[in-house]
């Protein structure tokens, strides 16, 4: 087989490999109640994950800041409502899931 044509084979099988990696953590973000405020595309009772993701673009802090808020909670960031300090969530878990929102 000619390497030309491994190339749509590459792209294809990364695609499976980042969908299947969004979707696990997606999934560590709904186990640890995140989604019962946020959604991925529609603010619920916090932002969206996109509109977070649109206001951090290009920060190259973004995660740590954001895991300061997730952990300490929040106030006046997104509005009047308070986001409560989040403590079960494991660092890498954590980790994780932010990596997630600031992708989309």
């Amino acid at each position: 087989m000619k390497a030309i044509h491994l190339i749509p084979l590459a792209l294809a099988s990364a695609l499976c490999l980042s969908t299947g990696l969004a979707a696990a953590d997606e999934a560590i973000a709904k186990a640890n109640g995140c989604m019962a405020c946020h959604a991925v595309d529609k603010k619920l009772v916090g932002p969206s994950y996109k509109s977070v993701a649109t206001k951090y673009k290009g920060d190259a802090n973004a995660a740590d800041k954001i895991a300061h808020e997730v952990r300490a909670g929040s106030k006046g960031v997104w509005g009047p409502v308070p986001m409560p300090a989040q403590a079960k969530i494991s660092d890498a878990d954590l980790k994780k899931v932010l990596a997630w929102i600031l992708a989309q």
